[in-house]
């Protein structure tokens, strides 16, 4: 007879607050139900969608008899490493100019900040991470692990105290940014704000993980970076997905950039950034990043992604006026007193809608109308479509009206 098991004591963890609705929602048999979560691009009927850019990319790929699947490098795919920098800090770049980047491919945004998280628990050990109040959940599981500790500071609306307690914060502190869309709320500084950041934000991650995908535009949405790095001259952190921007979800496509004063320095660094990757996965994945390197190597590619990138940031702006008018048209009244109107959602950016709603309101929506979201009430605006966008809008207004009852 078996012995007890040596796992026994372990306990069950919770679900993780993000991918946790998804199993929910698929677990899910109502027809009407609707997935406001992961944050994964669907197309106006609600499908997943396979860029253009990537299929083509494919069958180039797949008819290239002189390909093999060997070993990347534990840092990667040469001809991704070298055009990855380029997307986020500019062709012209001069720390991209002149070799004074370190760049390590990366399982995804998340691998990338984890080898970042990593890296400084080395070689800044004890030093302080201040992450936005809210921010994606993820920036505080990653920095936690690393043994790192975190303040979770209020920097979205209130710009003020961002820059008061970026001041305040003690010497040496890192600083993780959203580069563009700002995850969950999509209030992004302007770029007169970007520039008074700069003044004494010293110390930066970068978190890229919707460039071209939240305005359309690789350019404007690479522009807080850029100012950082090129204008101002600055060090520091730049992690990038490939995920949203390319549809390529599955294939854990990223980057950790380290931007430094020297090519010297940044040798150094990308030796060490191949020490931290070697024990943790050894090396990483080798078709996603053909796939990318294909597409942005090669002009017509390109110049379709970026088209396609354009259709599908336009199709969620659409959706945000869809979303407001279908609110407005049946006066449904704002979430709570801090609004007056539905025009935050209009005046946001990105993938997701910081809708206003309770953790009581989310779960109506999916206790009675099969509406999945996190319980912050973020909507992921690509789940919203024309033929739900009403359905959506009316639960939320039984939702709200119920729960003033309560």
């Amino acid at each position: 007879m078996a012995g007890k098991s040596r796992w026994s004591e372990v306990t069950m963890a919770p679900a993780d607050p993000i991918l946790g609705v998804a199993v929910a929602y698929n677990a899910d048999p109502s027809p009407k139900k609707v997935n406001l979560g992961i944050g994964a691009y669907r197309d106006s009927e609600g499908k997943p969608l396979v860029l253009q850019c990537v299929r083509e990319a494919e069958k180039r790929i797949a008819n290239d008899e002189a390909l093999n699947k060997e070993y990347l490098p534990v840092q990667g795919f040469d001809r991704f490493l070298k055009i990855t920098p380029q997307i986020i800090f500019g062709k012209d770049s001069p720390a991209v100019v002149e070799g004074r980047v370190a760049v390590c491919q990366s399982l995804s945004g998340t691998g990338a900040l984890r080898i970042a998280a990593e890296f400084i628990a080395m070689y800044n050990p004890g030093t302080m991470v201040y992450i936005s109040n809210p921010s994606w959940g993820n920036h505080h599981t990653i920095f936690k692990k690393a043994g790192l500790k975190y303040l979770n500071k209020t920097m979205g609306l209130d710009f003020d105290g961002m820059v008061a307690d970026l001041s305040a914060a003690p010497r040496g502190s890192t600083f993780v940014l959203h580069t563009v869309a700002h995850n969950p709320t999509g209030v992004d500084p302007s770029q007169d704000q970007w520039k008074k950041l700069a003044d004494v934000c010293q110390e930066a991650i970068f978190d890229t993980a919707y460039q071209g995908y939240a305005s359309g535009d690789l350019e404007r949405d690479a522009w807080a970076v850029r100012y950082f790095a090129n204008t101002r001259g600055l060090e520091l952190m730049v992690t990038q997905s490939y995920s949203k921007n390319f549809g390529l979800y599955g294939e854990r496509i990223g980057a950790l950039n380290v931007a430094v004063k020297s090519k010297d320095t940044a040798a150094k660094i990308s030796s060490q950034l191949k020490g931290i990757v070697r024990p943790m996965y050894s090396n990483p994945q080798l078709h996603g990043a053909r796939l990318v390197t294909w597409v942005m190597e090669d002009p017509a590619l390109k110049a379709l992604w970026e088209k396609e990138l354009k259709e599908m940031s336009d199709r969620i702006t659409e959706m945000r006026s869809s979303l407001v008018a279908a609110l407005v048209e049946i006066n449904c009244p704002p979430p709570n007193a801090n609004f007056r109107n539905w025009n935050h959602i209009t005046s946001q950016i990105g993938m997701f809608a910081f809708t206003g709603l309770s953790e009581k309101h989310c779960s109506l929506l999916t206790g009675k109308h099969h509406i999945y979201c996190t319980k912050n009430g973020r909507f992921s605006m690509a789940g919203v479509n024309p033929s739900n966008v009403k359905y959506i809008a009316a639960a939320m207004k039984d939702a709200i009206n119920s729960c003033s009852k309560l």
